[in-house]
């Protein structure tokens, strides 16, 4: 039998039993557009979450500690002895921002100070910020403005921080706050007796209180975490402004006591790459180095490992509603069966094979599955943008930002309808056989 016909003979059969095919179909589409909304979810948030850790910065950013401190936490250390020794201070960070594929390498600069404001004292932490934090998912939807530069008196408050300052937080922009720290100073080396115990220890610092004027500029509601950066703080300031403070921090008089050195060391470092494919080689020189170092791509592998099970389980679930729908198809061609019995045995005596007779139910199927999937594709985008719609309501009631939390990729749109036909063909193997073992003689017989 040729192709023409087989198409024919197959679109006129469609047509004959419009009602039950169309229902049968309807199932198919039903089917589908289940299991392409309940993946569309899965990758959605997926997405999501890929894309606010990436804004964080996250996945192309290495924590460095000196080695010390690694081994306080716990952490094993592979240097030898004097390598641990050293210090984690300004000319270590120029060492690291001159590694191949690193961008910037900026310290936690953290203290707890008084701020003060219309007369009233409140102690509270401060945190610099680095320029290149502007995009950062935290400041999305921020009352006001980031730093107009990376030395400007200005500062970002966190809302339950401003709001210990005035009722409406949003009137506290454009005003200005004091803040009082002590500034640490290097006192000058002094030459110690011939035999004293003192010899060789550094000569200190000294720290100076001081007082910054800070222009409010923004409110943010969530309080900036960071891979080590800049996290912990409810008032931010650029970090370039809080480096010129030169404001005394826990980790000064801890050098200090352990005889490590006399300058300025920080207790940790951010180090931001070009790109997450970086981030081994730049954190492998970084502990050859003498230093710690860690960052979050194991973390991410696991969350992509949990997000395959999870697609993997809605994908199942879904596909249960087109495998009942699998069923319709069985009914709606065995019924044909029935009904064309003598048409059947027409056919075969006019010398149509088996196969051919086959071929007709499959491709009946195979249409039913085909239009089926189509409209099922697009059935379950529209559930997932109506239940995207419906979340961003919800979330803009709450005061919380918009969220994505559907997609639908090309694969999804491929891989549905042809899931869909496949299980329409293997559905209709059953009636096709069936049809294709009728003897010739009784189905002509057959009224």
């Amino acid at each position: 039998m040729k192709l023409r016909d087989l198409t024919e003979l197959a679109a006129r059969n469609l047509r004959e039993a419009v009602l039950r095919n169309l229902l049968t179909t309807l199932g198919i589409a039903v089917g589908v557009a289940s299991l392409v909304a309940m993946l569309s979810l899965g990758v959605g948030l997926q997405n999501m979450a890929t894309e606010r850790l990436s804004r964080s910065g996250l996945f192309n950013a290495i924590y460095v500690t000196p080695q010390s401190a690694a081994r306080r936490f716990g952490e094993a250390s592979f240097t030898p002895d004097n390598a641990a020794r050293h210090p984690l201070d300004e000319e270590a960070r120029k060492a690291i921002e001159h590694l191949p594929n690193v961008l910037e390498a900026y310290p936690e600069i953290r203290f707890t100070t008084e701020i003060r404001f219309e007369n009233k004292p409140y102690m509270t932490m401060v945190a610099g910020v680095p320029q290149s934090s502007r995009g950062n998912a935290s400041f999305d939807g921020m009352t006001g403005a980031f730093f107009s530069g990376p030395e400007a008196n200005e500062a970002i408050l966190q809302i339950e921080f401003a709001k210990q300052l005035a009722s409406q937080p949003d009137s506290l922009i454009g005003k200005q706050i004091v803040l009082r720290y002590g500034e640490r100073q290097a006192l000058p080396a002094q030459a110690s007796a011939k035999g004293s115990a003192d010899a060789g220890l550094p000569a200190g610092f000294s720290v100076i209180p001081r007082e910054a004027r800070l222009r409010i500029v923004g409110i943010v509601e969530t309080e900036p975490g960071g891979f080590g950066g800049f996290g912990r703080g409810r008032v931010l300031i650029p970090l370039a402004r809080a480096e010129t403070l030169r404001a005394a921090q826990g980790s000064d008089l801890r050098e200090l006591v352990r005889g490590s050195s006399a300058r300025a060391a920080y207790e940790n470092l951010t180090v931001r790459v070009a790109d997450a494919t970086d981030v081994k080689a730049a954190e492998g020189s970084i502990k050859d180095m003498g230093f710690a170092a860690f960052s979050l791509l194991d973390a991410a592998h696991n969350l992509s490992i949990v997000f395959v099970v999870f697609d993997l389980l809605l994908g199942i679930f879904g596909s249960l509603a087109l495998v009942v729908a699998s069923l319709g198809i069985i009914n709606t061609l065995v019924m044909a069966i029935l009904e064309r019995r003598r048409e059947i045995g027409v056919l075969k005596a006019l010398g149509a094979a088996d196969r051919d007779v086959k071929r007709l139910f499959f491709a009946e199927a195979g249409v039913m599955g085909l239009i089926g999937g189509i409209a099922g594709v697009f059935g379950g985008w529209l559930i997932g943008r109506a239940l995207a719609f419906g979340t961003n309501i919800y979330l803009h009631r709450r005061g919380l930002g918009s969220a994505n939390i559907s997609a639908v990729p090309w694969w999804i749109v491929i891989g549905a309808i042809a899931f869909a036909v496949a299980v329409s063909l293997i559905a209709g193997m059953y009636p096709a056989s069936r049809a294709a073992q009728l003897n010739p003689v009784e189905a002509l017989r057959y009224e």
